[in-house]
């Protein structure tokens, strides 16, 4: 079914759905109190065609309400219950987006910017792990996480759901700069590698791509091959790698290697439409991203 007709019959969906006003769009719920900064909505259980119905949050710039004329970048970013609410994130500890970016505009680091929080569902790793590079099972190289079979994993239907459905429904309700140039792309372990799996699948969406603590080591490293064979123009294109060294970070530098090889060999250049970083001593977790989050935010939307 063509892009335009199925964010039409999910405009459908929406208007017969729970939690939906009468004018067809889902309803928002501010969403305040200690650990979040600016105005922050969420859009619960937002309905997709492709996979389950998940929550949506939309941070705003702080001038977003001022002039009313402007419009905006936007960050699409995985794991999206981890970002701004300590509430609802992982062992009670966010990655600060929101504190970050409302920092960085007032220094003048990052332009002003809508963040896209997706939030996660039981099926992550079917969602996350690259469904092009499957054959097969794929373990995932994580103590105590199950196997899974290549007919199991839905990543291409999730992002189906963030192209076909909740972009065009962002660029619909919000004063967006909806072009290549300004959409981008955002996660950490599995949210790094499909945030570079989407935009090889569409590189004409996203412009620019952070991955985060990527885990390559799912499959041991299947998805690099399909990284280093579909990588988009480095006239347009941006990427953002990085890893730490404890934990599970541990075992990444070895795969990150071998991406970074590919990039080179496909014209990227370090340092300027490309940076891996390696951070010492930093571990695989929120706490340690929201250290950084910074880095990546001005790598993508920086000035």
């Amino acid at each position: 079914m063509p892009r335009t007709a199925r964010f039409l019959t999910t405009a459908m969906l929406i208007l017969s759905g729970a939690g939906v006003s009468s004018a067809g769009v889902p309803q928002t719920m501010p969403v305040a109190g200690p650990g979040v900064t600016g105005t922050l909505l969420r859009y619960p259980s937002m309905p997709s065609q492709h996979v389950a119905a998940r929550n949506v949050d939309v941070w705003l710039p702080p001038g977003y309400g001022k002039d009313t004329g402007k419009r905006y970048p936007v960050l699409y970013m995985h794991d999206g219950q981890n970002l701004f609410d300590p509430a609802t994130a992982f062992g009670g500890v966010d990655w600060g987006v929101d504190e970050a970016m409302t920092r960085m505009i007032a220094a003048g680091e990052v332009r002003e910017a809508i963040v896209v929080g997706i939030w996660n569902t039981p099926k992550r790793r079917e969602e996350y792990m690259p469904q092009r590079a499957v054959k097969g099972v794929v373990d995932f190289n994580v103590p105590g996480s199950e196997r899974v079979r290549a007919e199991e994993i839905i990543s291409d239907e999730y992002l189906a759901f963030l192209v076909d459905e909740l972009k065009p429904f962002i660029d619909a309700n919000y004063r967006t700069l909806p072009d290549r140039a300004n959409t981008y792309i955002m996660g950490s372990s599995m949210g790094g590698l499909v945030s570079q799996y989407a935009m090889s699948m569409y590189p004409e969406v996203f412009g620019g791509a952070g991955c985060v603590s990527t885990h390559w080591p799912a499959g041991d490293g299947v998805a690099l091959e399909d990284f280093a064979t579909h990588l988009p123009d480095p006239a347009t294109h941006r990427y953002w790698f990085d890893f730490g060294t404890e934990t599970l970070d541990s075992s990444y530098e070895p795969y990150q290697g071998r991406a970074d090889e590919a990039l080179r060999k496909a014209g990227y250049v370090e340092g300027s439409n490309w940076i891996t970083h390696k951070y010492p001593c930093a571990e695989h977790s929120e706490k340690s991203w929201r250290l950084r989050v910074h880095e990546p935010l001005e790598f993508l939307i920086g000035r």
